[in-house]
């Protein structure tokens, strides 16, 4: 009974992450680990991808 409990305690866990992943990318988010939604002025870059993180 404990093994169910941990098993369903993880797809759980698992299940609303990736909710929040399809979720974010619905709604037109680019990059789901900003917290700046990649609004910051570090982003604008011609490849496509989220460069808030990265150190100029």
């Amino acid at each position: 009974m404990l093994d169910f409990l941990i098993i369903a305690i993880v797809v759980f866990i698992v299940g609303m992450a990736v909710r929040h992943i399809v979720k974010a990318k619905k709604s037109g988010v680019k990059c789901i680990g900003c917290p700046s939604g990649c609004s910051c002025e570090h982003h604008h870059s011609n490849d496509g991808k989220c460069h808030c993180h990265d150190e100029h």
